[in-house]
C-alpha cells in the first residue's frame, strides 16, 4: 500500500471507532443501569476538559521523532479506557475509562490530520481522500452497528470500539509511514510551550480558528434537536436516517470529487471557508422556518459546504499559519475550540433555545455561522501579508 492508502485505512479504523461510539454511547451507558444525568456527565466530561487535554496531549506528541510514535500509543491507550469501561463496576470507575478513551480518540483526529497532511504535501496526494475515507468508514459503522444491534446485546457496542482501537493502534505501529514531527530535531522541553505561546499570541492564526470554529460549532443545534423537530413534523425515524446519511454522503463526495478538482484548479481555502459559512448562514436560516420535507434534502446537501468544506479549508489555514515545529498543536487548539469550547458552548444553549423557540433555535446558529463569515472577511488581507514575510 502507498502512503494515502495506509492513512485511508486509519481513518477507516479511527472513526469506524467513532462511528459505534457517538450513536450509540448512550445506550450502552444506559444498558450499564446509568441514570440519564449520569449519562450527560460522563459524555460531557472528556468534551468540556479537551480544553486542557488537546494543548497537553499535542504538546507531549510533539515530543517524538515519528508521527506514529504518539498516535500508535494514544490508540493503545483509546484501547484501554473504554476497555476498562466496559470491564468497570461501578460509576466512578466506569466514568474514568470513557474519560480516557474518549480523550484519546479526541486527541487522535487532529493527529492524524497532521501527519496527512504533510505526507498529501511531500508525495502529492489530496489530503480529503483518505479523510473521506474516514467518513465513509462512519457511516457504515452507523448502519453496521444498528443492524448488529437488532440481535446481539448492548455489550456489543463496547466489544466494538475496544477491538477497532486496537486494531488502529496496531495499524499506527505496524504500518504508518515513518514521517518525522520536525525537519530537524524535535522541539524538547519548554520550546514546545514557546511554540505554543507564540500560536495564542498570533492574531491572524486566532482569528482563522474562531472563523472556522463558529461556522463548525453552528451545526449543534442541527445535531441535538433536528430529529425531535424533525418527528413533530410527522417525519418517520426512518425518512430521519435518511436525511442524515445524505448529508455525510454528499460530503464524502466533496472531499472525493470536489476537492482534488479545487486543488488543480487553484481554489485557496480562504475561499472554501467563505463559500461554506455563506452556505451556514442560508442553511440554519432556512431551517429556523421548519421547511417541508422536500426543501430538507438539498439544506441536508448543504452539509458538503457548511461542515466538510469548512473543515478541509480550516485544517489547511491552520496548516499554513503554524511555524515549523507546532503543526500538531495548532491543529490541536483549532479541535479544542471548534469540537470543544465553541460547539460545548453552543449545544449548552441549544437546549434553552428548544424550550423556548422550537426551530427558532436554528436562527441562532445562523448568527453564529454570520460571526464566523464575518471573521474570515478580512482573514484574505492579513493571510496575504503572513505570506508575503515568509516562513509560513
Amino acid at each position: 500500500m502507498n502512503a494515502a492508502q495506509r492513512m485511508a485505512l486509519q481513518y477507516v479504523l479511527l472513526f469506524g471507532a467513532t462511528g459505534v461510539s457517538l450513536p450509540f454511547a448512550g445506550l450502552w451507558l444506559s444498558a450499564q443501569g446509568l441514570s440519564g444525568a449520569q449519562i450527560g456527565t460522563v459524555l460531557a466530561a472528556p468534551m468540556l476538559a479537551r480544553i486542557i487535554t488537546g494543548p497537553l496531549l499535542a504538546v507531549w506528541a510533539d515530543g517524538f521523532r515519528l508521527r506514529r510514535t504518539p498516535i500508535a500509543l494514544l490508540g493503545l491507550v483509546m484501547a484501554l479506557g473504554y476497555g476498562l469501561a466496559g470491564l468497570a463496576d461501578g460509576f466512578a470507575l466506569r466514568a474514568a475509562g470513557w474519560f480516557i478513551g474518549a480523550t484519546a480518540m479526541g486527541v487522535l483526529v487532529p493527529l492524524t490530520d497532521v501527519m496527512t497532511l504533510r505526507l498529501a504535501s511531500r508525495l502529492g496526494f489530496t489530503f480529503a481522500l483518505p479523510r473521506g475515507s474516514g467518513s465513509a468508514a462512519f457511516v457504515v459503522a452507523n448502519i453496521g452497528m444498528g443492524m448488529l444491534l437488532l440481535t446481539a446485546p448492548a455489550d456489543a457496542i463496547i466489544v466494538c470500539i475496544v477491538a477497532t482501537s486496537l486494531a488502529f493502534a496496531a495499524v499506527a505501529i505496524l504500518a504508518l509511514p515513518p514521517e518525522p514531527v520536525a525537519d530537524g530535531a524535535p522541539l524538547v522541553g519548554r520550546e514546545r510551550f514557546r511554540g505554543l505561546g507564540r500560536l495564542l499570541a498570533d492574531p491572524v492564526f486566532l482569528t482563522t480558528i474562531f472563523a472556522v470554529g463558529a461556522v463548525q460549532a453552528a451545526h449543534a443545534f442541527q445535531y441535538g434537536f433536528s430529529a425531535i423537530l424533525w418527528k413533530a413534523q410527522g417525519i418517520s425515524e426512518a425518512v430521519t436516517g435518511q436525511l442524515w446519511a445524505f448529508g455525510v454522503v454528499v460530503e464524502i463526495a466533496l472531499m472525493w470529487v470536489f476537492e482534488p478538482w479545487r486543488r488543480r484548479v487553484g481554489v485557496g481555502p480562504w475561499s472554501l471557508l467563505m463559500v461554506g459559512s455563506v452556505a451556514a448562514v442560508l442553511r440554519w436560516s432556512l431551517m429556523a422556518l421548519a421547511p417541508p420535507l422536500w426543501l430538507l434534502w438539498p439544506l441536508q446537501a448543504l452539509h458538503a459546504l457548511t461542515f466538510a468544506a469548512t473543515f478541509l479549508a480550516g485544517v489547511q489555514l491552520v496548516e499554513r499559519l503554524s511555524p515549523p515545529g507546532t503543526h500538531t498543536a495548532a491543529q490541536m487548539l483549532s479541535s479544542v475550540l471548534s469540537a470543544g469550547v465553541l460547539i460545548g458552548l453552543a449545544t449548552a444553549v441549544s437546549g434553552p433555545l428548544y424550550d423556548r423557540f422550537g426551530a427558532g433555535g436554528y436562527w441562532a446558529m445562523a448568527a453564529l455561522a454570520g460571526a464566523g463569515l464575518l471573521a474570515a472577511i478580512p482573514l484574505r488581507g492579513q493571510l496575504a501579508r503572513e505570506r508575503g514575510r515568509g516562513g509560513r
